[in-house]
């Protein structure tokens, strides 16, 4: 069958191209995609600042959609199932047989496709994708909500790296989409939140939220916070903003002895981390790195959306734009101060 799907083919240049989806394989579903949230990864290479990436890409990961049809070896999903997805994974090598499905030594969702596409194909009218990445939740979760199966499994990837204990205190440099959706997550388990950000909206969001911010613009951060927490710094500090300006203060904001600090956005250009190692030492920081998830992450996610423990609507703006106006779609995304855009993947 033809479908239509959402190519980027080169920086700020963006596509509707007509692609042949093959036959359902034996242990594939074939997904009626109904939306997919544009990922800021996805509007990066947009403005050209992740082309290492490759063209053309078919993008689209934060998707979900409802199953049509399914393989013959099939159990875990159903037709008519809300599903998500997760990353590829072969199940064989060393890595997944020890659970770190994100780390499969065989799969790579950016490899070329036999038609020259590499990507998730999330920006599509319908989706093949093996079963067993497919996550299944309730049917009555928005669409727009299922696609933060992806986000959220890497948010509780790194939280679960952390340890996150109850009444711990975690300071989030940065208030959109993932550090916002980090501090609804933190906040669930049981620790106190308070943000750091620069945009009054997001502050404003945030606050909304019932979060603790400090304004950036108003007063130095990492002072603020140590004066928060009465002189003892936060036991963790979530770098949800890649820059180094933004590394240095999540640093200065850690408690004295044994804090961790979670790198868990990536910066483009690429950014520094300026910290001495005898600070390190001496203080002896967690300097802990985090990206994607595993299956088991998702899994989880797809439960806490499904059950309402977890709320992700204010992670979104009130913005659906269809298939057919993609390139509208990621100017809109790429707008300084946005939180997630949704595209509408029937509307072609």
């Amino acid at each position: 069958m033809k479908v239509k799907t959402g190519v980027l083919l080169e920086k700020k240049n963006a596509a509707v191209h007509e692609r042949e989806l093959g036959e359902v394989g034996s242990k594939q579903v074939l997904v009626k995609m109904d939306t997919c949230n544009l990922c800021t990864t996805d509007y990066q290479q947009w403005l050209g600042l992740r082309e290492h990436q490759g063209y053309p890409m078919a993008g689209g990961h934060e998707n979900s959609g409802i199953v049509v049809e399914i393989g013959r070896d099939v159990k875990n999903v159903a037709i008519g199932d809300r599903v998500a997805f997760g990353y590829n994974f072969c199940g064989e090598c060393p890595e997944c047989r020890k659970g770190n499905t994100y780390m499969c030594s065989n799969a790579s969702p950016l490899a070329e496709t036999e038609d020259g596409y590499r990507g998730f194909f999330g920006y599509a009218q319908y989706k093949l994708a093996e079963s067993k990445y497919t996550i299944v939740l309730d049917k009555d979760v928005k669409p727009e909500h299922a696609g933060f199966v992806e986000p959220l499994g890497t948010v509780l990837h790194g939280l679960n790296k952390l340890e996150l204990k109850p009444h711990s205190t975690v300071a989030i440099v940065g208030a959109g989409t993932m550090g916002l959706l980090n501090g609804i997550a933190a906040k669930t388990f049981g620790a106190r939140v308070i943000f750091s950000e620069l945009s009054q909206k997001k502050i404003q969001r945030a606050r909304n939220l019932g979060f603790e911010v400090v304004d950036a613009t108003a007063v130095d951060p990492a002072a603020e916070i140590i004066k928060l927490t009465k002189g003892n710094g936060a036991d963790i500090v979530i770098g949800a903003v890649g820059s180094t300006k933004a590394y240095e203060q999540c640093i200065a904001m850690l408690k004295k002895q044994k804090g961790k600090f979670l790198v868990f956005a990536a910066g483009y250009p690429e950014p520094e981390l300026k910290v001495s190692p005898n600070e390190v030492h001496y203080r002896e920081i967690e300097i802990i790195g985090t990206m994607g998830g595993n299956i088991s992450d998702f899994e989880l996610a797809a439960e806490y959306l499904s059950k309402g423990i977890i709320d992700v609507s204010s992670c979104l703006e009130d913005v659906k734009i269809g298939l057919k106006d993609i390139q509208k779609a990621f100017e809109v995304a790429a707008t300084p101060d946005m939180y997630r855009v949704t595209i509408d993947c029937q509307d072609v």
